[in-house]
C-alpha cells in the first residue's frame, strides 16, 4: 500500500492505554527513544500536523524535510513545508530527498487519517498507563504483523521502560 513507490511509516510512542499526548505535548521523558526517533527519521521526510510542529522546542528538525499539514491557509514558518491535506503531504514527501521512506510523526488526527495508507509502524510501547488527551488507534493484529522487537529498560533519563516493535502490514 505504498504511496507513489514510497514506504509510508508511522513513528509513534504509545502508552498501554493508547495515549500519545497530553496538552499538545508528550507526558513523559524518554531520552533513549528520542535517539531512536532521530536514527529512524534522519534523512527521510517527516510529515506532521501543526500542533506536533509546535511541540518541538527547536524547529525545524535538521536533516529531514519537515512537512506540516494545516487547515490554516495563512500558516507559514521558516523550515516548514506547509501543505493543506494528507495526499499533498505524502506526494511532497515522496518527491523529497530520502522520500523512499516517509515518516509520519503525529499527531493523533494525522495518524488516524494516514493509517490506512501505512506500510510500517515503528512503535515504542511505554510499559505504563498514562493520562492523556490524544490517542493512537488500536493496532489490529489482523492487519499488522509484529516483527523486530526489543525490550528497553528505563535509562537514567527515561521515565518508563519501553518495548520497541516494528509492525509490517500483512
Amino acid at each position: 500500500m505504498s504511496f507513489a513507490g514510497s514506504i509510508v511509516s508511522l513513528v509513534v510512542v504509545v502508552s498501554r492505554n493508547g495515549v500519545i499526548g497530553r496538552d499538545s505535548g508528550m507526558p513523559w521523558r524518554l531520552s533513549t527513544d528520542l535517539r531512536r526517533f532521530k536514527a529512524l527519521t534522519m534523512g527521510h521526510p517527516i510529515v506532521m500536523g501543526r500542533k506536533t510542529w509546535h511541540s518541538f522546542p527547536r524547529r525545524p528538525l535538521p536533516g529531514r524535510a519537515n512537512i506540516v499539514i494545516t487547515r490554516d491557509a495563512g500558516f507559514a514558518e521558516e523550515g516548514a513545508i506547509v501543505v493543506h491535506g494528507l495526499t499533498e503531504a505524502l506526494e511532497m514527501a515522496a518527491r523529497s530527498p530520502g522520500g523512499d521512506e516517509i515518516c509520519v510523526i503525529g499527531g493523533g488526527q494525522v495518524f488516524a487519517e494516514v493509517l490506512p495508507y501505512a506500510d510500517r509502524l515503528y512503535v515504542t510501547h511505554i510499559e505504563a498507563e498514562i493520562a492523556g488527551d490524544t490517542f493512537f488507534p488500536p493496532i489490529d493484529a489482523a492487519i499488522w504483523k509484529a516483527g523486530e522487537a526489543e525490550n528497553v529498560p528505563a535509562g537514567e533519563r527515561d521515565d518508563h521502560p519501553t518495548r520497541f516493535v516494528v509492525y509490517e502490514r500483512r
